[in-house]
């Protein structure tokens, strides 16, 4: 697929050195004379599927909302369980935050993003990044985001009906190596028992969408842990999340807001250049 064709932003590929497998899709350019949020964005995909690719809506609406976007390709499960896809992310971000003054400008404030399971994998950064004190983090952001495997909420039920199988429920099974992993804040960030001292986070759900339940139940517990959160739920056709790994053919009902809600968030979370 040729890129440059698809992304009306310029958009470059490279490689993180000394992890051979991870390769980082990087889309927009630091400005001149200034610095935009520099973004790592996980990917969806219930942790078995998915590629830069179907991650590329939300990559452009980062981007449009004013970020330099670095599209990660983690390691997929069930080849790579928990917590490889995490430690790969990891490398990606200490690798990012080194090239940041290259990528997004000097001193470019780092946010983590994500879609579905890839916004179970921003939100699970953003607490290993807590826990390993490096590097900063200005702020988190979680898109329809699978945040509880036991797949029981009212949003997720009303969506699949009778069905007690799914692919969620099938990417939880093959994503946590047993049962143990599931008590893991880093593998089930929205059962994890310490939230403070996490960034400021960003939720976003759509009224449709099957994981609003478990994606606003995280949202109410970072604020009880003293977290700064701004949470909204889209208008009722979003068709998150499948909508967002669709081919870019088109302009989805959502983007406007989409966009407007995250430039909101990147400026809050940013601090003003020196005067």
């Amino acid at each position: 697929m040729d890129s440059t064709a698809t992304f009306p932003l310029p958009v470059q590929t490279l490689s993180v050195p000394g992890q051979a497998a991870l390769t980082l899709r990087v889309l927009g350019r630091k400005p001149r004379g200034g610095a935009l949020p520099l973004v790592l964005h996980f990917h969806g995909g219930a942790f078995v599927s998915g590629d830069l690719d179907s991650g590329a809506c939300l990559a452009e609406l980062l981007a449009g909302s004013g970020a330099v976007v670095a599209s990660l390709a983690y390691p997929l499960a069930p080849e790579h369980r928990f917590p490889e896809a995490l430690e790969a992310g990891y490398a990606a971000l200490e690798w990012l935050y080194k090239q940041r003054s290259k990528l997004a400008g000097k001193d470019a404030p780092l946010f983590v993003a994500g879609e579905e399971a890839g916004g179970n994998l921003a939100a699970a950064m953003a607490l290993m990044v807590r826990d390993r004190a490096h590097p900063p983090l200005a702020g988190q952001i979680m898109v329809a985001p699978m945040l509880d495997p036991c797949n029981a909420t009212a949003s997720l039920r009303q969506s699949l009906g009778d069905c007690v199988e799914c692919k969620y429920a099938d990417g939880w099974k093959q994503y946590l190596r047993g049962p143990m992993d599931a008590e893991h804040p880093y593998a089930v960030p929205g059962l994890a028992q310490r939230l403070a001292g996490l960034p400021p986070a960003l939720v976003l759900t759509g009224a449709d969408d099957p994981m609003r339940d478990e994606a606003l139940a995280y949202a109410e517990r970072l604020r009880g842990a003293g977290i700064q959160v701004q949470a909204h739920v889209l208008g009722a056709d979003t068709g998150w999340p499948e909508s967002l790994a669709e081919p870019l053919t088109g302009e989805c009902p959502c983007a406007n807001e989409a966009r407007e809600r995250l430039r909101a968030f990147f400026q809050a979370a940013t601090p003003p250049p020196p005067s």
